[in-house]
């Protein structure tokens, strides 16, 4: 088994309850962990035989592009993907995080963590 870590995407998006959020829009940073065998592309050298750490930063990207009220159902959606169109992944977890978050005080950063395991 070996881990795949994508840390850091930084995304421009309009995700939010507020009104304004929609309007205004945020930064965010997205962090994805993937757990898969790596075994095999460790011995061929070979893209197709790991996972594409491109195609990861694909679907957080597109996902995080489509507004939603809670950051919960954005990365759901992104690890429902990752899982749908990676099968040599067996386990990822995700944490998405609105970076200055219009909360009333001095807040650099919220975060919702979530995990998701190939049944």
């Amino acid at each position: 088994m070996g881990v795949i870590k994508v840390r850091n995407i930084r995304v421009y998006a309009y995700h939010g309850c507020l009104v304004e959020e929609g309007k205004i829009g945020s930064d965010y940073r997205v962090d994805v962990v993937v757990k898969a065998d790596l075994s095999k592309s460790a011995k061929t050298d070979d893209l197709a035989d790991t996972v594409d750490y491109v195609h990861l930063n694909k679907i957080v990207k597109e996902e995080m592009a489509i507004r939603s009220k809670l950051l919960e159902e954005v990365a759901k959606r992104i690890l429902d993907r990752i899982l749908d169109e990676i099968p040599l992944v067996k386990k990822a977890d995700i944490a998405v995080s609105k970076l200055n978050p219009p909360i009333g005080g001095n807040v650099a950063m919220v975060t919702i963590e979530m995990s998701k395991k190939r049944k």
